[in-house]
């Protein structure tokens, strides 16, 4: 059998989750980094043990890897990581040692009797509708930025969606007499969800501006949130956008992009909404995901009765 290096064995796998799994580029990626950075790590302790070879680095052969230097390496990270940041970085590595195992590479999978971080759940962080409202109020509607920035921030707590979802929405994608879009979730998983008034009518203005000033015809396609080389708004072009914005209408908030997608599904389900109904809209795979932002809700909820109930 041919010998493969670390790096190419890396890439073949990661080639593999493109290609044949769905997994997005921004997972791709920081599997990649995850992988990289277990096997410098090996490098480096196979460095300082006389008893192993040094040959360890991505460009050389894979190395003989144990439960214990797993393990290990797990232990280094919890002094630094949080254990949602810790379970990622297991799962790629399961994910890669698996998929040698499959090839024939290896004889066993070093991660088999490795336990996953039993994660906390802490309650996500949103805005109450008081202040969405003044965050989406305070945006100065004069000039194209300004308008582009209401539609997107309009757009996000009308629909809940990612912040990569918003960046990659085209402009054939918005259905405005049916109020609905058409989004490309994770994974390459499309779905559809409805959208109100409020950002159809701030997408409008938008576009039409956009037409007169940047001579942007307002019925092609492409990217629906352009930057000022009418090229596609990216997500971190947008979350400095959002910080910006925080700033000016001084929220005393910390506020990210995924803050009103939590913003959006804590609104949702106070107002009733069906959880599963919920789910959809979200994009979530597992119900699960959805219900930490029951604990939102349940709490509000029993603060309201302890507040009012007379016979406390």
């Amino acid at each position: 059998m041919e010998i493969r290096s670390v790096e190419e064995l890396i890439k073949s796998f990661i080639d593999i989750l493109l290609a044949e799994k769905g997994y997005s580029a921004n997972t791709a990626r920081a599997y990649r980094n995850d992988l990289q950075e277990f096997f410098e790590f090996v490098k480096a302790t196979s460095d300082d043990d006389t008893r192993s070879q040094p040959q360890a680095g991505l460009s050389c052969p894979l190395p003989e890897v144990d439960p214990l230097t797993v393990r290990k390496y797990l232990g280094l990270l919890h002094r630094r990581n949080k254990k949602t940041t810790i379970g990622r970085k297991l799962s790629a590595l399961r994910s890669f040692f698996r998929h040698l195992l499959k090839q024939g590479i290896i004889e066993s999978n070093p991660t088999d009797m490795i336990l996953t971080p039993k994660q906390d759940h802490p309650i996500p962080r949103y805005l109450v509708v008081d202040e969405i409202f003044r965050l989406l109020d305070s945006i100065q509607t004069d000039d194209l930025p300004g308008l582009r920035n209401r539609a997107i921030f309009e757009t996000f707590y009308s629909c809940g969606l990612r912040v990569s979802e918003v960046a990659g929405l085209n402009v054939f994608a918005v259905d405005h007499s049916n109020g609905m879009v058409r989004v490309l979730g994770k994974g390459s998983k499309e779905r559809i969800v409805p959208i109100g008034k409020k950002a159809l009518e701030a997408i409008t203005a938008y576009r039409r501006r956009l037409e007169t000033e940047a001579d942007v015809p307002v019925e092609s396609d492409g990217p629906m949130f352009l930057n000022k080389y009418q090229g596609r708004l990216s997500s971190r072009s947008i979350a400095r956008i959002l910080d910006k914005l925080v700033r000016a209408c001084s929220l005393m908030v910390p506020v990210s992009p995924h803050v009103l997608r939590h913003t959006f599904a804590t609104h949702m389900l106070d107002a009733g909404a069906d959880l599963r109904a919920v789910q959809e809209l979200l994009g979530h795979k597992s119900l699960s995901t959805t219900q930490k932002y029951t604990h939102v809700s349940i709490d509000r909820l029993m603060a309201t009765y302890d507040k009012a109930h007379p016979r406390k």
